[in-house]
């Protein structure tokens, strides 16, 4: 699958991507910005239950303020967030979101993607990935992981495909830990 050049970007928040699907849709993907806080906001609202379970490892309703504040939190080097965004209705609408914070050890970052139920299997969370895998390893990460639930076969799906291993959790069996290794970028 193809991915998009870059435009020329004076910041890392000018950085955008237009990106074409397998599937023949185009979406534009490009870093979280303040001006979003709503728009993720209603993202999350739209997800299915197993959807927000699988992305939080939690039942919710709907995210608190403390929560979206959290996920707002974005620096573009120990947190980046990249939105893949589509017009619906006239509006633009988040339909997918990739991101990750640095760990507690040094190189090491968190990632997590999530994607619109009904942009499931598109393509759309690979590309989401491969944009933010490439940001981390431009900002000197050496190794990005992620738990999940052991029940989120789309996640095992899609970390195989991008070259992920994973294991069991050790301190708890519902959960796997995925895990890549980062190669400086060239």
């Amino acid at each position: 699958m193809p991915i998009a050049q870059p435009s020329q970007p004076t910041q890392a928040t000018d950085e955008h991507w237009v990106e074409a699907l397998p599937d023949g849709s185009h979406v534009l993907i490009r870093p979280l910005r303040a001006e979003d806080r709503q728009r993720e906001a209603d993202f999350i609202a739209r997800l299915s239950p197993e959807a927000r379970h699988f992305r939080f490892l939690c039942s919710m309703r709907e995210v608190s303020p403390a929560l979206l504040d959290q996920l707002m939190a974005v620096d573009f080097h120990d947190s980046v967030a990249y939105v893949a965004l589509v017009h619906q209705d006239g509006e633009l609408a988040e339909v997918g979101v990739s991101r990750y914070a640095r760990g507690a050890n040094a190189g090491q970052c968190e990632c997590a993607v999530t994607v619109a139920d009904d942009w499931r299997h598109r393509g759309l969370a690979a590309a989401l990935m491969r944009h933010l895998i490439e940001t981390a390893r431009r900002n000197g990460m050496t190794q990005m992981y992620s738990i999940d639930s052991a029940a989120n076969a789309p996640m095992h799906e899609l970390v195989r495909f991008l070259g992920f291993s994973s294991h069991q959790d050790p301190d708890d069996p519902t959960q796997t830990v995925h895990t890549l290794q980062l190669q400086p970028a060239t």
